[in-house]
């Protein structure tokens, strides 16, 4: 009865349109009620959940991120991009997909992403003679890149979800040729799209014209490997490189490219918090939640039920990825990694699989689901740069969900391509 307690209510307050982080929060409350557990409890596990060191990279990655959108990083990115692979067809389009993945090494945000690559080549995209809906779709899903690459704010998320003890580290490393597939079976999805629809190619400029964007490109892949680097020699953590980030940020826009004034600080400032607020408060409630998951053994009942239905590895894999792909549909990311990770994690150890190799799975496979609605937070982002409903998008997004769909079948049936780099890194 308390699990139907929990989860009912919880729907309901999703379906009438109540903030995950309340849905969460009140559920929680409610359940505690019934079992006649002191509610003081939930508020303890709130935070107990955003107590954590670590958390602190967040908001400051956050921050980061949106210092250098502002101070112009994210354009010369793009830029860059556009003087490598812009003359392939349907170029603009390769162009999203290899901005979203030099961005991606800096934010580590997947909205920051859409919002930031989406404002600059959707309307660009769209003068040029493409479609809006491949636009769009090109950029959302192409945002999921920065999820699997260095700093991912949500690999952090999925090493305090469980228990602390898997190396930041070894995530952000793990992430990395993951992340690149993706970016590769994309731009396979975007060519073939771009050829049966008849896109254009654009000229290649030189070679001249590409080292001239390196040049401007530099401070942000500097960026890129002072914050891999750092981390993963262990000169600094995830939360030092995170400040790191903020200053580094500041003093380029400042002194070399003279781009970002008081005002833009300023929002940026006010931006950063407002988000922090709203990603800490889901976090917090979401651990609560996770709590009484706990508490009500849905774990152990997890694997028993698993166990019941087959004794194959392949088949168990299969089955936590089609239900993580359903119910990333239906909530948003943070607070699922908080909830599923105590539930799953042990089941997929039962069954062979690295932690550091199901962090990358569940990253991924999450990822997919910001892209897909009732609440893919990604594609609102994307259609709201672009000012076209969600229906028009989904119409046509198919091939590039194929694509991810793929790769994420190949990062969980293939163990190397997560656990390879780690491992050499060690």
């Amino acid at each position: 009865m308390a699990l139907t307690i929990l989860f009912g209510s919880f729907v309901l307050l999703l379906l009438i349109g109540t903030p995950i982080a309340f849905c969460l929060g009140v559920a929680s409350f409610t359940t505690v009620l019934y079992l006649g557990i002191p509610p003081l409890i939930v508020f303890q596990r709130l935070n107990a959940g955003i107590s954590p060191f670590s958390l602190m990279a967040i908001p400051f990655f956050i921050y980061a991120g949106d210092l250098m959108v502002r101070g112009g990083i994210a354009a010369r990115l793009v830029a860059l991009a556009g003087s490598l692979v812009g003359h392939f067809r349907g170029g603009l389009g390769q162009v999203n997909i290899a901005a979203s993945t030099l961005f991606g090494g800096i934010s580590g945000s997947a909205v920051a992403d859409a919002s930031a690559i989406g404002g600059l080549m959707i309307p660009q995209m769209r003068a040029r003679g493409y479609g809006v809906d491949y636009a769009v779709n090109v950029t959302v899903t192409s945002a999921v890149i920065a999820l699997m690459i260095p700093p991912s704010h949500n690999m952090i998320i999925y090493s305090i979800s469980a228990g602390g003890q898997i190396s930041i580290a070894d995530l952000f490393t793990a992430g990395i040729l993951p992340g690149l597939l993706l970016a590769i079976g994309l731009m396979v999805a975007a060519y073939a799209v771009a050829l049966r629809r008849g896109y254009p190619t654009e000229a290649f400029r030189g070679m001249r014209v590409v080292g001239t964007m390196f040049v401007a490109a530099v401070p942000g892949i500097v960026l890129i490997g002072i914050i891999f680097g750092g981390v993963r020699s262990g000169v600094f953590t995830a939360t030092e490189s995170s400040c790191i980030a903020i200053v580094y940020a500041v003093l380029v826009t400042l002194l070399i490219y003279h781009s970002m004034g008081f005002g833009d600080f300023v929002e940026a400032t006010l931006g950063a918090v407002k988000t922090t607020a709203m990603v800490l408060l889901v976090i917090g409630t979401a651990a609560a939640f996770g709590w009484l998951l706990a508490y009500l053994r849905v774990p152990a009942q997890m694997i028993a039920f698993m166990q019941s239905l087959t004794d194959s590895p392949i088949v168990i894999f299969l089955l936590l990825n089609a239900l993580l792909l359903f119910l990333g549909a239906f909530m948003d990311m943070s607070p699922l990694i908080i909830i599923t990770t105590p539930i799953f994690l042990p089941v997929v150890q039962a069954y062979g699989m690295d932690p550091v190799h199901f962090g990358v799975v569940l990253v991924l496979n999450l990822g997919i689901g910001l892209c897909t609605p009732p609440v893919g937070s990604v594609l609102f982002v994307g259609c709201a740069v672009a000012g076209i409903p969600i229906w028009q998008a989904i119409r046509t997004i198919w091939p590039f969900y194929a694509a991810a769909i793929v790769v994420l079948l190949l990062v969980t049936y293939i163990p190397g391509l997560s656990l390879w780099l780690p491992q050499l890194f060690r």
